[in-house]
């Protein structure tokens, strides 16, 4: 006989792949219900025979995504309610805020393939991620972490972008920050006083040239600035350690 089993899961479980964990993992087992972020962690609800959801349980600590830490998992049975399917369900928030945020992860072997493939959509692409990498803790601005609490609420994806983030066979299936060249963020070069010199790839080869030259780079990353210089270049070092840069800093909110 069918049985319902209602788990709530806490540690850093958002923002890892977990919900498309869980989905392919809950199909795979014949399990209708639901998974869901709230701002304390990964609530789960599934229906389906009791070795299966037993099974559920196992697989859940033994194949977690790699890059998840679970500190707690409860769990209960309780009477069928009669799923139909199961779903990804819109994130609620709650007062109990305890979900832990990962921090930006460095680029994955996956994206990085894609990235240097000239036949990819995504080829130089310099703010590729999936599930596996990408930003986190630099792009949240609430819990729980879905797209519009982050700074990517600002950008739509194309019909692309959203096919991938909507496939469960893809590996950038409800990746938060995902995005391409045509819906997501850009590079662009400003001068000191706020006018773009250059935008999209030709910004790398100038940002290059101009660093070569002995020029000074405000460098806007996930998490601030970073001045790079020639380090070889000692008149630039020197102009470096003796420049006020807050002229260029303060222009972030407006242009950066």
């Amino acid at each position: 006989m069918d049985t319902r089993i209602h788990i709530a899961i806490r540690g850093a479980v958002q923002g890892v792949g977990f919900r498309p964990f869980i989905y392919k993992l809950a199909n795979e087992l014949n399990l209708s219900g639901y998974v869901l972020n709230n701002s304390s962690g990964v609530f789960i609800e599934a229906e389906g025979s009791e070795p299966n959801l037993r099974n559920f349980l196992l697989r859940i600590e033994a194949d977690k995504p790699k890059l998840s830490v679970i500190t707690s998992l409860e769990h209960s049975f309780l009477d069928r309610v009669g799923y139909s399917k199961f779903e990804i369900k819109e994130s609620q928030e709650n007062e109990d805020i305890s979900a832990l945020i990962l921090p930006d992860i460095a680029v994955c072997d996956d994206c990085l393939k894609e990235m240097f493939d000239p036949e990819d959509r995504r080829y130089l692409y310099p703010f590729i991620n999936c599930t596996n990498c990408g930003p986190r803790f630099s792009i949240i601005e609430s819990l729980p972490y879905d797209r519009p609490s982050t700074s990517m609420k600002n950008f739509k994806m194309c019909d692309k972008c959203r096919e991938e983030y909507e496939n469960p066979s893809d590996r950038r299936f409800h990746a938060q920050p995902i995005a391409c060249p045509d819906c997501g963020p850009q590079l662009f070069l400003w001068d000191e006083n706020g006018n773009i010199i250059s935008e999209k790839q030709s910004t790398l080869k100038q940002t290059v040239k101009l660093i070569r030259q002995g020029k000074i780079i405000a460098l806007k990353g996930l998490g601030g600035f970073q001045l790079i210089v020639d380090a070889t270049n000692d008149k630039a070092v020197r102009e470096l350690r003796n420049k006020n840069f807050m002229k260029i800093i303060s222009l972030a909110p407006e242009v950066l």
